[in-house]
């Protein structure tokens, strides 16, 4: 008979950590022999509005019970074509964001140490910035694909550097990303700055707003990202209030005229061919869903993501 471990001590790792894995996946301790590694960054001090996204990546995993491992569509089973696991939560400091930033950074290293692709749920998307610098530690500077109804690229908010406003202009001010094969889809909302998406465009980014893609249609948005990224090493941020708010009512700030469930993807479907070496998907808050609807949303976007990676390996 196996030790039986005392529980965790919440001095050391808080008590919304670790509580689940994703679709009932195995529990691992280590990347090691993995094409992938589910894992948690509940952070949400970075938060401007609603907090409580720290509560997603167990919500995310919870309803992630319902999906099965075949995708259709795809034509892909991804567990029997990728071998992978979910590796827990990474031991975040409540209230301190460099310190979490270490602990996320870290996480995502020793994932891609070992030849996996980190999958990333969040937590507010100030967690981004910690798992890039991991990513472009061993790749460079990478292409971002980025799906939000927020550009993420302020310098300032309240006066501080560093929250979920402002990732990606620390990205590209480390040298983190390549902007000139990045590409930003699905702003929209009212705003204090008039001219905040053409700053992403003096910061050598491609933004789209959504109202831009409508007028565009989906087709032709696929065929920019793509031509845009190239065969760059990719990370894919995906923040689920690039999602209607009808669609994906539990986040933290919601905008109103985004994008389907359906929508969302095919969106992600439609990347399959790029070079992606890195995923997270955030601010899913569930305090503020409804039947569980926006997690679930989450779980199914992660799953897309996990097919890409299966239909990558069953064409090798």
């Amino acid at each position: 008979m196996s030790e039986i471990k005392q529980p965790a001590s919440a001095l050391s790792s808080p008590r919304f950590c670790n509580m689940g894995t994703f679709m009932r996946m195995q529990k691992v301790d280590t990347a090691e022999g993995l094409d992938f590694a589910i894992a948690g960054a509940p952070f949400d001090t970075g938060s401007s509005f609603r907090s409580g996204s720290r509560f997603g990546p167990n919500a995310i995993r919870n309803i992630s019970a319902m999906m099965k491992p075949n995708n259709v569509i795809m034509q892909v089973n991804i567990m029997e074509s990728l071998k992978g696991g979910d590796i827990g939560d990474f031991n975040i400091t409540p209230g301190y964001i460099h310190p979490s930033y270490d602990a996320i950074e870290k996480g995502v290293a020793g994932i891609l140490e070992k030849n996996a692709c980190p999958i990333v749920l969040g937590g507010d998307h100030a967690i981004t910035l910690a798992e890039l610098r991991a990513v472009a530690k061993k790749y460079g500077p990478v292409a971002l694909v980025h799906f939000d109804s927020h550009s993420d690229l302020c310098d300032e908010v309240f006066g501080q550097k560093y929250n979920h406003g402002t990732p990606f202009r620390r990205a590209i001010e480390e040298g983190l990303i390549d902007p000139s094969h990045s590409i930003q889809i699905g702003m929209r909302g009212s705003l204090y700055d008039p001219n905040e998406h053409k700053m992403a465009a003096e910061l050598g980014m491609k933004l789209i707003p959504a109202h831009k893609v409508r007028e565009m249609g989906l087709p032709a948005l696929i065929e920019t990202a793509i031509e845009r990224v190239g065969d760059k090493p990719c990370f894919l941020t995906f923040d689920i209030d690039f999602i209607d708010p009808a669609y994906a009512p539990g986040t933290g700030t919601p905008e109103v005229g985004g994008f389907t469930s359906l929508e969302g993807l095919e969106l992600v479907r439609a990347l399959k061919d790029l070079n992606f070496v890195g995923f997270d998907i955030v601010e899913v808050l569930p305090a503020y869903d409804h039947g569980e609807i926006t997690a679930y949303l989450a779980a199914n976007i992660v799953f897309e993501y996990l097919s890409i990676l299966a239909l990558k390996k069953k064409r090798k």
